[in-house]
């Protein structure tokens, strides 16, 4: 009587043509497919986040700072709506209640991609109104900025989805 494994009948034929070898290889090659194209991504996208300049970028901090100061200093108020139809900008400025006029600076700067940021020049009439064109708005976070002609004082705040007809108030001072 010869001692077999009671696996013997089970082992005929090259490892190949079982299916237990392959099951145990579909994790490990998930894993090698979702890293080649996760290492594509991070080869053609490039962080958008680094700058060349940053000694010079992180001396204008304390400029920027001084804008918002000035804004405070000047209670100035912003209204913001987006018309989705028209993909129009209505806002209202005003400074101590009354109402802003002239040349200002706009800006809409995407929460992830720089090629989509929108730098639009506004100008405000005798009640502060204004309105500009801008292309479509994604439904994401902007970040939203305004400045005065001169650059002497700006607001800025966080608008979360304008497409969804968010009505957004920026007050000075009130990060």
């Amino acid at each position: 009587m010869s001692h077999l494994s009671p696996f013997a009948d089970r082992d005929s034929g090259p490892w190949y043509r079982h299916r237990w070898p392959w099951l145990l290889m579909v994790g490990p090659g998930w894993v090698l497919a979702a890293g080649a194209v996760m290492g594509w991504q991070a080869a053609s996208r490039p962080d958008a986040l680094v700058v060349d300049d940053y000694y010079q970028q992180g001396k204008a901090i304390n400029q920027d700072l001084r804008r918002d100061r000035a804004a405070a200093a000047r209670a100035i108020v912003v209204e913001l709506d987006y018309d989705v139809a028209g993909n129009r900008l209505l806002g209202v400025v005003s400074a101590g209640g009354q109402p802003l006029t002239g040349l200002m600076r706009l800006l809409l700067v995407h929460s992830t991609d720089p090629a989509r940021d929108i730098p639009v020049t506004v100008s405000a009439g005798p009640e502060g109104r204004f309105a500009a064109d801008v292309p479509a708005l994604a439904a994401t976070r902007w970040l939203v900025q305004l400045e005065s002609g001169a650059r002497d004082w700006r607001v800025s705040s966080e608008w979360k989805n304008p497409a969804a007809s968010q009505r957004l108030r920026i007050v000075a001072g009130n990060k």
